[in-house]
């Protein structure tokens, strides 16, 4: 069902759809290949509260026929299933989730107004509150030195009032720890629910048998911290995620199509399929990703590349999805599908940020996994050493209810998958988007970094720079070859030659194309003309002339030369800053690349980069990243090439810039949309942040479960006090992990760069931007 169907049901209906569960055929459309037959689709799970959670799903969901993997992400409750599509059970699929007690629908079937786990966690915090105050008022009096008559009855009125807000505000936790029991298993739900029962239970006893005790403001106030601890949890996931969400809300619901006869329909997005024409008004945000088919308009590309001036766009220009439009009408060509498009991409890389299994998740969520069982026993084993020691079972209770409660593995929980969801939105408003939280992991490790050359360490924009010592005749033949290529040495030749004015007209010629070689053409009398690389355009041995600090390419005829081009490419802004602030890092910087000797020493000169290889094949790429890795070396890649793509996926971790090549941004780990090389630089440092806050929440973890856990067992934690230190906590561990945003260590681009501003966007043609 697409968003725009989705606003249009009845809160019965839609609740019936996640009830139900998605059919075969609408996991199929929903989902994306991946290629090699696999596909992915997301859901969401509602009902994931825990390790606990992630532990089961991850563990079963990839024993139904055809599910390769399972990956949960905690903070947004999204589950990430590939599967083959050819076999896979799908429907099984959903009939697992629900027999393990995990509703699941497909991303679109939401309610409006907010988040309904947040509005009902705020409803039953405020009946637990309300509850818990006027028990607590009854309770004075009994504290004061009533008498039996009259302490009975405050003790039944405050059994009357503490019944109905435990039944309301703890169906949250009930309700879990039902589910989960009723499939055979625990979760961190079950010890509450029965911590918070228990409470009850003994206050009620208390009262019908005239005890001189009830526990009824423990356990509606205990109630009470438990809720406020989980609505900050769900408020603090909720504000990590607004980066997604915001990204979310620039992608409108649907465009108006014109069909071939003129006329024009209203397409929900995911009707909207390549091919298809959109007219755009004034005020419009792209829907998909787009071609300029006719007018002339200023777009805000802020989304692509943080600048606020317009971008002017006209014929042929391609723009991404999520883009506004200013001022003129549009009509565009939609080149790919919204599920594909740009604003698609950035929504998955930064979803994905938290579901990489780092060493750290693999720690905490095995942590979580046994916690059920051992809270038990620990409980167990209380209620059992005091019943021994003092031969009450009421006070045996208690110390149990205070283990089974303070216990609660919320902190270690939310120690990894916090800190990777504000490390992700603190990169991508800088304009970097990361792929999971393994690849922060990896990059902190990094201690070596490896850079190409071209459209890396230089913008990938070149210039000719010897047009006036060249032939006229030969640079319009080479000009006229080059509109035939993509590669920006050959737009650079076809731009140069507009203008030129030759001594003879020159015929259209057929032009191949040779991977990482060059072009080939056959004049009139069947020349053979050549333009490209010496060794693939010149067949005999070559006078040379002087070496050239810049990249060149030659024109032959039938082997012979013709002419030499020398091109200039300006590095990206504030390389030589980067450099500089990756050896301040304490990482080794190298260039490999594949243009000549020349003008690589001499960009490495520029740039202070010591060590250097030239004209060096993509196969020699990997094999120096393996040889470094031999080495004892965590190199970084950054390049942006087609040819880096094996490169980027052998290195330990990788960078693209946004204006690299498709096969280059998704073999890549982080991408980053700026013009600005501090992009790195400023990477590592968010991730080695990320990393020591990561550390330092499993150290308050397991420094407050050392303390909590014996004090509870020897009975000095009552059970409200249980309740308020297993909240307190989990607000520790995530104020610690919401410092990153404002951390000193961690520079933004524009302090990096030690100016106000914005980066001036990068050309990012591979995206869809205009360079």
């Amino acid at each position: 069902m697409s968003c725009c169907a989705a606003g249009t049901e009845s809160a019965t209906e839609l609740e019936a759809l996640k009830t139900a569960g998605p059919s075969a055929e609408e996991i199929r459309l929903s989902g994306r290949s991946l290629g090699n037959g696999l596909s992915q689709c997301d859901f969401i799970v509602p009902g994931v509260h825990c390790g606990a959670c992630i532990a089961l799903l991850e563990k079963e969901l990839p024993k139904v026929p055809g599910v390769v993997r399972a990956r949960v992400n905690l903070s947004s409750r999204r589950l990430a299933i590939v599967y083959h599509d050819a076999h896979a059970d799908l429907d099984g699929l959903v009939k697992r989730l629900l027999a393990l007690g995990y509703p699941a629908h497909l991303p679109g079937i939401e309610e409006e107004g907010g988040d309904p786990v947040l509005r009902e966690l705020v409803k039953a915090v405020a009946v637990a509150g309300f509850a818990s105050m006027n028990v607590m008022l009854l309770s004075v009096s009994v504290w004061s030195g009533a008498e039996a008559a009259t302490r009975d009855l405050f003790h039944l009125v405050s059994a009357l009032i503490a019944a109905p807000a435990l039944v309301y505000s703890g169906r949250i936790f009930f309700r879990s720890a039902w589910r989960a029991l009723r499939h055979g298993r625990t979760n961190m739900d079950v010890p509450i629910s029965i911590g918070v029962i228990l409470a009850y239970g003994m206050s009620l006893y208390e009262t019908l048998t005239h005890g001189a005790h009830a526990y009824f403001d423990a356990s509606v106030t205990l109630l009470f911290f438990l809720l406020v601890g989980r609505a900050l949890d769900q408020m603090m996931r909720e504000k990590a995620r607004s980066a997604v969400r915001n990204l979310l809300r620039l992608a409108p619901r649907g465009a108006m199509v014109v069909a071939d006869d003129g006329s024009r329909e209203f397409r929900a997005l995911d009707d909207i399929t390549p091919g298809m024409r959109i007219a755009l008004a004034a005020g419009d945000r792209m829907p998909v990703d787009s071609r300029v088919l006719s007018g002339r308009s200023d777009m805000d590309f802020a989304i692509v590349n943080g600048e606020s001036a317009a971008v002017a766009v006209g014929p042929g220009v391609a723009v991404p999805a999520g883009t506004l439009n200013l001022t003129g009408s549009l009509m565009v060509e939609v080149v790919r599908p919204a599920r594909d498009s740009f604003l698609a991409e950035m929504v998955t890389m930064m979803e994905a940020a938290e579901s990489g299994r780092t060493g750290y998740r693999r720690i905490a969520d095995r942590a979580s996994a046994i916690y059920a069982p051992v809270v038990h026993l620990l409980a167990l084993f209380t209620f059992i050493g005091w019943l021994a020691v003092t031969a009450d079972v009421r006070l045996s209770l208690l110390a149990a209810v205070a283990v089974l409660i303070i216990t609660c593995p919320c902190a270690l929980g939310l120690a990894v998958p916090v800190v990777q969801v504000v490390a992700a939105g603190r990169l991508f408003e800088n304009g970097i988007m990361v792929k999971d939280g393994s690849a922060m992991e990896r990059l902190a490790e990094a201690d070596h970094a490896v850079f190409d050359k071209t459209g890396t360490l230089t913008r990938g924009v070149p210039q000719l720079v010897n047009a006036a010592a060249v032939d006229a005749d030969h640079l319009a033949l080479a000009g006229q070859m080059g509109l035939s290529s993509l590669h920006p040495l050959s737009r650079a030749l076809a731009e140069a030659s507009v203008g030129v004015r030759t001594g003879r007209d020159l015929p259209p010629l057929p032009v191949r194309e040779s991977a990482g070689e060059g072009l080939e053409s056959f004049g009139p009398g069947g020349e053979v003309y050549r333009l490209g690389r010496t060794d693939f355009a010149l067949s005999g041995p070559r006078a040379d002339t002087m070496p050239s600090a810049g990249s060149e390419v030659v024109l032959s005829r039938d082997g012979a030369l013709l002419a030499t081009f020398e091109f200039a490419d300006e590095p990206r802004r504030d390389a030589g800053a980067a450099v500089v602030s990756l050896s301040a890092l304490g990482l080794g910087v190298e260039i490999l690349s594949g243009d000549k000797q020349g003008p690589v020493a001499a960009l490495a000169r520029k740039l202070g980069i010591p060590d250097f290889r030239a004209a060096i094949r993509p196969a020699g790429k990997v094999q120096r990243l393996t040889d470094l890795r031999t080495e004892g070396k965590r190199t970084l890649m950054v390049g942006d090439g087609l040819n880096d793509a094996p490169a980027l996926a052998a290195a330990h971790v990788s960078m693209a810039p946004a204006s690299a090549a498709d096969a280059g941004r998704q073999a890549a780990d982080f991408v980053f949309l700026h013009d600005s090389l501090q992009a790195v630089p400023l990477a590592i440092s968010v991730s080695r942040k990320a990393g020591v806050l990561i550390r330092q929440n499993f150290a308050l973890a397991i420094v407050y479960n050392i303390i909590a856990v014996p004090a509870a067992m020897l009975g000095h934690a009552t059970p409200l006090i249980a309740a308020a230190a297993m909240s307190t906590s989990s607000i520790i561990v995530i104020a610690n992990s919401l410092r990153l945003r404002r951390a000193s260590a961690v520079l933004s681009l524009a302090e990096a760069r030690g100016r106000p501003g914005r980066d001036q966007p990068a050309g990012l043609s591979g995206i869809g931007v205009p360079a």
